[in-house]
């Protein structure tokens, strides 16, 4: 991780200037990301992320993600507030790059991984969910479909003590059946070593998920196989090819255990 494209001075205020930023007081490159280059820019108006984007982005994606923060921080989702040059483009190009700015979303990455944590990011999963939902559309089974989030992982997640700070990163803001990403939260949120899940976590984040977007009958009966497929997924990429089967046949017996108290 690194600052891949240096800024000029001129650089600077030509991007403070397109998004009327205000006069800077300081440029700090940040060493997070390794497909773009994010400076904190500092300003008499306050604090922006700035990002260069060094390959792989379109103006379409961003504009879409910009989109989708504008619609959910509507809704009351923490997301970093969007600014627009006086066109209305989400980006311009600098030094041969895609360049788009955000607000400073406050908080940290989550350290130790707590209940009340995991409720707050339930409820955020819900919420994102929830409103972009599109009505009357299902999945096989009946699952419903909608907009999700992509990558709701632990770097693009932030806490302000155990309640939420903010959500970064929708370029990877895709539809899909909507409890495949909770199933996704649950595996990477309470995981454990054996495949199983924290059963005191699972919980929490279901009831955080439920209390906004309660899933359907069919949603719960199926979130076990979602479970065991994320669970599976994951020990494939960490290279665990002998532990595949064991380890998702206990990650769906044990979502299927957490969904179960969960409900009673």
């Amino acid at each position: 991780m690194a600052v891949f494209t240096d800024l000029s001075d001129a650089d600077c205020q030509r991007i403070a200037t397109a998004y009327r930023l205000g006069r800077l007081t300081s440029v700090i490159g940040i060493a997070d990301g390794n497909a773009e280059t994010t400076f904190l820019f500092r300003s008499e108006r306050g604090e922006f992320i700035v990002t260069l984007f060094e390959s792989g982005a379109e103006p379409f994606d961003l504009e879409r993600a910009f989109c989708t923060m504008e619609m959910l921080i509507g809704a009351g989702v923490p997301c970093p507030l969007t600014f627009r040059t006086d066109a209305g483009a989400a980006t311009i190009t600098v030094s041969g790059k895609l360049v788009a700015v955000v607000g400073f979303v406050p908080g940290s990455r989550a350290g130790e991984i707590t209940p009340d944590k995991c409720h707050a990011l339930g409820a955020c999963a819900a919420r994102i969910h929830r409103t972009l939902q599109r009505p009357a559309r299902t999945g096989p089974q009946g699952l419903r479909k909608g907009g999700v989030h992509g990558a709701l992982n632990r770097d693009n997640v932030f806490f302000v003590g155990e309640a939420m700070g903010g959500v970064i990163n929708f370029r990877l803001r895709h539809d899909d059946v909507l409890i495949a990403e909770l199933a996704q939260l649950l595996v990477t949120w309470t995981g454990l070593a054996d495949g199983t899940l924290d059963r005191t976590l699972a919980r929490s984040l279901l009831a955080g998920y439920e209390e906004i977007r309660p899933p359907s009958d069919s949603e719960l009966h199926a979130l076990p196989a979602f479970v065991m497929a994320a669970t599976a997924t994951s020990v494939v990429q960490d290279d665990r090819l002998a532990e595949v089967e064991v380890e998702a046949h206990r990650a769906f017996l044990s979502a299927r255990d957490c969904i179960g108290k969960a409900q009673r």
